[in-house]
């Protein structure tokens, strides 16, 4: 027996499923389903993200912001031309992004800490990039 869904959701189909829908406060989905990388695709994500009234977290941290961003494709070819070391092939690696302290001996113990974490991970640190 099927359950009864809200009026208007479509039929289950691919990867859509109706039992699936709930309420999600500030959550927005942008994809190209074909993995065709665009600058379009971008454009949509920055559109949506821009156009949420309240998003998750909003006002958690009023000193830095909510935390809402976009995630997107490695920029490989980008990265091979600025990062100062070099790179592991593309799709091998992956890339973090630390706000560190402003005082130099803060920021080294900072980047202790997260070369630790990496370690621990199994992994290793590629370089630094200001």
């Amino acid at each position: 027996m099927q359950p009864n869904f809200p009026a208007g959701l479509p039929a289950a189909h691919g990867l859509y499923d109706p039992r699936f829908e709930h309420d999600s406060c500030g959550v927005s989905f942008v994809a190209n389903i074909d993995g065709r990388r665009s600058r379009e695709i971008v454009s949509l994500g920055i559109g949506a993200l821009c156009s949420m009234e309240h998003r998750g977290a909003t006002g958690a941290e009023a000193e830095t912001g909510d935390g809402a961003g976009i995630l997107i494709q490695v920029p490989h070819r980008f990265l091979t031309a600025v990062a100062g070391f070099p790179l592991p092939p593309e799709g091998s690696y992956a890339v973090g992004m630390a706000f560190l302290p402003a005082d130099a001996d803060s920021a080294e113990k900072a980047e202790a800490s997260i070369e630790a974490i990496v370690a621990d991970e199994h992994l290793t640190v590629e370089g630094w990039r200001t």
